[in-house]
This record gives C-alpha cells, structure tokens and sequence, in this order.
C-alpha cells in the first residue's frame, strides 16, 4: 500500500473507532474497545507492519502519523473511562448504601465447648479440696511419661498405648500422669490437678488420636485408701447429685498399687430402667480410675516411705462430657460442627 492509501485506510480506521466510542456504556464494552482497537492483534497494531514496504522518505512521516492518531484515540479512550467509572461508582454506592438508622443485625455468639465446660466443673469441685491446678509440655521425655510412671520399656502396659513418638526419645504424652512425676521432683507434700490433651494413635466412636484427660495427686502424711475414697466420693456427689454412690472395683495400674477402677450410680435411672441409655442398663457408670500411689514412686522421687503415702486418680474429661450430655459419638466434640456446638 502506498502512503496515500495507508492514510485513507486510517482515516476510516479512525472513524470506526469514534463509533465504537461513542457507543461505550460500561465496563465491558471499555474491554470491548481496549482489545479491539488498543490489543496486539487490532487493525492499528497492523499498520506499523506496512512500514517496512514504505520508501524511506515515507517511513517517518507515516510513523508520525501513526503516533498522532495512537495518542489521539489513548486520550479519547481514557476520556470516555473516567466517565464510565465515575458512572459505576455512583451507582455503587447508590445500590449498597447503608440505611445507619436500621437496627443493626445481632453478631453470632459462640458458646464454652462442652469439654471446656466439663473441665471447669470438674475443677471447680476438687479445687475446694485444696489442690492446685498445674500444667506441663503435650512433647514429653519417654522417661517422664513412662518411666517415671513405673512402665518401663519392657513393661506390657506399654503395648495398650499406641504412641506418637517424635523422634529418639521424644513424644506427644500419652497420658499427664507426666505432669505428677514433675510435680514430684519438686518433693513432698504435693496436693494437684493436671488437667491437659494427650495424643494415642487410636480413632472410632469413643476414641480420638487427641482427647483430654485430668488426674489428681495427693501425697502427704498418714493419707489412706479411706482418704482416696472420700474424695472421690466427695467429688461424685457435688457433680452428679447427692443420690449416686460410689463403688471400687480392683483393677491394674502401673503407677498405683493397689488400683481400682471406680464407678458411680446411674445419676438418670438409679438403676431403675433396664433400657436407660446412659448405663446401658447396667446402673452403674466407669468414671475413673484410682489407687494408692506405687512405694516404688515415691521412692524414687527421694520420699521416705516410712513418712509419706498418697492416692492417685485420673478421669477423661471428654468420656465425662459424653456421659453428662449423653453424648453417643466421640467424634462429635471434635468436628467444630455449630449445629451440635450451639446445643451447649
């Protein structure tokens, strides 16, 4: 094409251009127009190809020209922009504006979850007994959450406890009987709760891989089976009602000698409803275990044995929540689901 007819070409290029502009209503036409006339691939992109044929006289005029109708129709362009978006950012605001004289909507408020509040009462209860609540690591030494609790390496108990181990040495606790042995090391008298989450490889309706448990400690001069009984008693009574009795079955616990599992009367049925769904009729619930703390731990943490004796017990503070919420899946405190949350 001759320099003549390239201007012509551009002439009608332009006219086409001031069509489409006037025709720009929104966002998406400017789009339209941007990539059509503006792109890579538009007819004035393909103009500058045309150059290279021109005689060399040409080429810089037909550049210069090319420019001024480049920087004519940016500056239309830009024009017809700010218009549109000044446009739509009226009619934004127009279309969400706020009425601040409409009663403002209530926020969502979350309730204490169920194995928090459990936690607190639990507490709460054995606190006015003089213990003190004290806390430890969740990554424990393999000496002070086995060992230290008389379950040495070859110890069978170890096999019920499927461990998460961290490296040589290193775990997640399996139990916070750990917290007690650090407790120990501090000496005698020690009165204590350690409530906190423990982590076993294990997974189903009434087990979790992480689940919470607390025990108690209670080591001093002259305590007795009797004492252990007392308070358990003491602490059944204030959480499930003035009517439950308590029982102790002898049971196995590497730490305790002897132990016993405990269990207490049907707070719903009292034994009466052979189809309670909380004691499965049985009228009686598994709550904890207990015992008298092993001489061979108190030894070992310099106590004489001659001197002082102690009882020690530990409950799951999530099979307690289920129990008092008739809660019949595990699972359920973990999933965050608000439909079951909100119950609480």
């Amino acid at each position: 094409m001759t320099l003549e007819q390239l201007v012509q070409a551009i002439e009608g290029f332009q006219a086409k251009y001031e069509v489409a502009v006037n025709a720009l209503s929104d966002s998406a036409s400017l789009e339209a127009v941007r990539v059509n006339f503006f792109g890579k691939k538009s007819e004035l992109s393909g103009y500058l190809r045309h150059i290279g044929a021109l005689p060399p006289d040409q080429k810089k005029e037909f550049g210069k020209i090319l420019n001024s109708v480049n920087e004519r129709m940016l500056a239309r362009f830009q024009a017809a922009e700010e218009v549109i978006r000044r446009e739509e950012r009226s009619k934004k605001l127009v279309r969400e504006r706020i009425d601040i004289s409409l009663p403002g909507s209530m926020p969502v408020i979350g309730s204490v979850h169920p194995v928090t509040q459990t936690t607190e009462r639990v507490l709460s209860i054995l606190t006015r007994l003089g213990f003190d609540v004290i806390t430890g690591p969740e990554v424990e030494t393999e000496y002070l959450n086995f060992e230290a609790a008389n379950t040495p390496a070859d110890h069978p108990a170890r096999d019920m406890q499927d461990t998460f181990y961290l490296g040589p040495g290193v775990l997640l606790r399996t139990q916070t009987t750990a917290v007690q042995a650090r407790a120990m090391r501090g000496g005698f008298p020690l009165r204590v709760l350690c409530p906190g989450a423990v982590y076993r490889n294990d997974y189903d309706a009434t087990h979790s891989p992480m689940f919470h448990q607390m025990e108690g400690l209670w080591v001093d001069k002259g305590v007795s089976l009797a004492d252990l009984k007392g308070v358990l008693d003491y602490f059944a009574k204030e959480l499930f009602g003035s009517s439950v009795k308590i029982r102790l079955r002898p049971s196995y616990f590497p730490f305790v000698e002897p132990g016993a599992e405990v269990d207490v009367s049907c707070f719903k049925c009292a034994g009466k409803d052979p189809f309670c769904k909380v004691c499965k009729g049985t009228g009686w619930l598994e709550i904890l275990g207990a015992g008298m703390v092993h001489p061979a731990l108190i030894q070992s943490f310099g106590g004489d044995l001659d001197t002082w004796s102690g009882f020690a017990f530990g409950l799951g503070l999530d099979r307690m929540a289920m129990i008092m919420h008739e809660i019949p899946d595990l699972r359920l405190l973990f999933q965050g689901d608000p439909r079951f949350l909100n119950q609480f």
